[in-house]
């Protein structure tokens, strides 16, 4: 398997192909605006949408560097599960999972114009986003187990 390969293969395993654990795109499918708002108690609880926010600011960021655009957002770590507010209203939370889609196929495009060469460079940063995705999609399940809208044997 070469590196683009592996490198592929392991961005849609954390976000649409599930391997031998749930990706991004199906813990999220079928969250209301309201599922995805709530949050269990606790001072550094997270929401839903928060996280699914912390995920596509890193993703879109990384994209914007890979097609040699300017970031025009500086927010931290924590600012940026703020990136999109959040909202009972649920075609506001159907744009923010549009979003982290596109982010997602936009990741995925560029990536497959990369040499293995090119790749090797951004091996490190690219193995960084993908765990990072995995965290906070265990989080999600989390959060969705706690609310009875996750099979507890998945």
């Amino acid at each position: 398997m070469s590196r683009k390969e592996l490198l592929l293969n392991v961005l849609s395993s954390t976000f649409d192909q599930e391997s031998w654990y749930a990706p991004l795109k199906p813990s999220i499918e079928g969250t209301t605006a309201e599922q995805a708002c709530w949050k269990p108690t606790g001072e550094a609880a997270k929401s839903i949408w928060q996280n699914v926010n912390h995920i596509m600011y890193y993703k879109e960021r990384l994209v914007a560097n890979l097609e040699g655009s300017e970031w025009p957002y500086k927010l931290s770590g924590n600012e940026n599960f703020d990136f999109t507010k959040q909202s009972n209203v649920e075609n506001e939370w159907k744009k923010v999972i549009e979003r982290v889609e596109d982010a997602h196929l936009k990741l995925k495009s560029l990536l497959m114009e990369k040499t293995d060469e090119e790749l090797s460079e951004l091996e490190g940063e690219l193995m960084d986003i993908f765990l990072h995705d995995a965290y906070h999609t265990g989080q999600i399940m989390q959060i969705r187990k706690l609310q009875g809208a996750w099979p507890s044997n998945r």
